[in-house]
This record gives C-alpha cells, sequence and structure tokens, in this order.
C-alpha cells in the first residue's frame, strides 16, 4: 500500500489495462508465469515525477521506482513473473505504435513468444498545455477538426491502451478471439525540415510504402486508413496528400478508401495516440463497421483529395 500510494497513476493504468486485455484475450496469467512474454510501452509524460520530488520531505525509497518511467513497463514483469524483454519507449506522440512495432519484431524474431504492447498518457499539471497553446498548437475551441477547414489546433487528452499480441498461427491453434492481423509495420524519421514539429511529405510516403511492403498488401488494396490527423491546419493536409499520394496506385474508381482519426472522438493521447487508433481500427475490422470522424464537413483546400478514390467518413459504414 505506501508503494502504491507513490506509484505514478500512469504505473496503475498499465497494470489496470493490461490486466483487462489479458481478460479479453480469455487468459490466466499463470498461463505466462516464466514465459517469453514481453511489455512495450509508450509513455512521454513524466510529470508525476516532477510533482513527486518537488516535496523532498515526502520523499522515500519508493518514490524513484513509482515514479520512473522506465519501472512502467518492468512492474509487470516483476509481478507477473515474465521473462521477454521489457521497455518504456519515448518517441512523442508515436511511442504506443513503435511500442507495438518493437512487440512486434520481437515476436517475430522468436525474442518474445508473446506481448503486451500500448501506452498511457495523463495531464497532470497545466504547464505543457501553457507551453503548446503559447504556440498555437492547440485548438482554442476544443474540437479536433481533422483534414476539414476549420481546422485550428489539437486537443489534449488522457487516456491508455493496451493490446495483447502472439503469433496468429497460434492464436488460430489455442481457438482465441482475433480482433486483427497485423501483417507489417515500419517506422521512419522526417530528417531536416523547415522546423522541428514540421512534417515531412516524402517521408511520410517512403515510411506508408515501406510498411505496405514489408505486410505484402497492394495500395489499392486497402479500405481504411487511421490516420494521424490530429487537427491543425499544416500537418493534416501534408499527411493526407502523402496518404493519398501513395494509396492511389492501382486504385479504380469503385474501390473506394476511408481517412478517419479517433482523435476527431476523444483527442490526441500524446503517447497513447497510436494504441487508441489501433484498437479503434481492430474493433473497426472485428465490427466490420468504419466509425464516423467528427467535425468535418469541407475538406482543407490545401489538400489534394480526389473524393472519387478517398472520402471521410461522416457517418457509420458497413
Amino acid at each position: 500500500p505506501r508503494e502504491a500510494q507513490q506509484m505514478d497513476p500512469q504505473q496503475r493504468l498499465l497494470l489496470e489495462v493490461s490486466w483487462e486485455a489479458l481478460e479479453d484475450a480469455g487468459l490466466a496469467i499463470e498461463q505466462l508465469e516464466n514465459t517469453k512474454t514481453g511489455v512495450f510501452f509508450g509513455i512521454s509524460n513524466s510529470e508525476f515525477q516532477r510533482i513527486s520530488y518537488a516535496d523532498r520531505s515526502n520523499l522515500s525509497m519508493y518514490t524513484a521506482t513509482g515514479s520512473s518511467p522506465s519501472i512502467a513497463a518492468v512492474r509487470l514483469s516483476f509481478l507477473w513473473d515474465l521473462k521477454g524483454p521489457g521497455m518504456v519507449i519515448d518517441t512523442a506522440c508515436s511511442s504506443s505504435l513503435v511500442a507495438v512495432h518493437q512487440a512486434c519484431e520481437s515476436i517475430r524474431s522468436g525474442e518474445s513468444d508473446f506481448a503486451f504492447a500500448g501506452g498511457v498518457n495523463l495531464i497532470l499539471t497545466p504547464e505543457s498545455t501553457i507551453s503548446l497553446a503559447r504556440g498555437n498548437m492547440l485548438s482554442p475551441d476544443g474540437r479536433c477538426k481533422t483534414f476539414d477547414e476549420t481546422a485550428n489546433g489539437y486537443v489534449r487528452g488522457g487516456g491508455c491502451g493496451g493490446v495483447f499480441l502472439k503469433r496468429l498461427q497460434y492464436a488460430k491453434r489455442d481457438g482465441d478471439s482475433i480482433y486483427a492481423v497485423i501483417k507489417g509495420s515500419s517506422i521512419g524519421q522526417d530528417g531536416n525540415t523547415t522546423g522541428l514539429t514540421a512534417p515531412n511529405g516524402k517521408a511520410q510516403r517512403d515510411v506508408v510504402r515501406s510498411a505496405l511492403h514489408r505486410s505484402g498488401v497492394k495500395p489499392h488494396e486497402l479500405s481504411y486508413v487511421e490516420a494521424h490527423g490530429t487537427g491543425t491546419p499544416l500537418g493534416d493536409p501534408v499527411e493526407l496528400n502523402s496518404l493519398c499520394a501513395v494509396l492511389e496506385e492501382g486504385r479504380g474508381k469503385t474501390q473506394t478508401c476511408f481517412i478517419g482519426s479517433v482523435k476527431t472522438n476523444i483527442g490526441h493521447l500524446e503517447a497513447a495516440a497510436g494504441i487508441a487508433g489501433l484498437i479503434k481500427t481492430a474493433l473497426a475490422l472485428s465490427h466490420k463497421q468504419v466509425p464516423a470522424s467528427l467535425h468535418f464537413n469541407t475538406i482543407n483546400p490545401i489538400a489534394e483529395f480526389d473524393q472519387a478514390l478517398f472520402s471521410i467518413p461522416v457517418e457509420n459504414h458497413q
């Protein structure tokens, strides 16, 4: 109990959500004891650590472990006797998706047999929000209008998400419920741009092509893409143009591809944003329904958008 009192609530959420993932998978924790189960989580926010260290009179032996982001992953390994790699990854807003990528690579290489992957983000102090607002990065009306001409910034959100991963052949063998199959993934970097936070369209096209190649999927075969789509007036059209440039290859006029963003529904979860989009996409596949994106009326004029090939879903589609 004393340790729990000084634990970052992000660590608590990861414990809770990982347990829920196990329950959803129909697994008992005893089945994973002493197995090569990896733990990969994305975390960027360390506000609780700053809060904990601010009062020196309240420091204890649990302050360091309770507030250190690096402990969040290995706490699961310790608690449940998991012997695969455990790590926290911080690549800003892509943290949880990079965590999923690393988890998949660990399974493919044989380093892990199973893996937990996901991310968490809690906003506990106002300083980061003030800083972002002064950079005109946040929506003043609190609405994420992804791809819309009235887009005026993103909306910060807190949350946590996690998935349990295993090889498809084992999932079939064990009769597991399978929400989705990750056929391949790829990561990259923008390199030098006009600014540290400015996007690079070519780099985005390259990483999408790389992911498709590694997956063995043709661009025209995709019927839905969950975009980053934060609701910014510049970043969104660059992303949309990059996606369309790649996905229009070989696409016929009757092969519409929907492009959406969960951020219009729940805000930008930052380090946990990617896992939120992944879970949304997995559920869309499971329910065979593309959910609507909110706050979209007119396409951003900077976007080169062929409405015969691509569509922003403003209502649910079967």
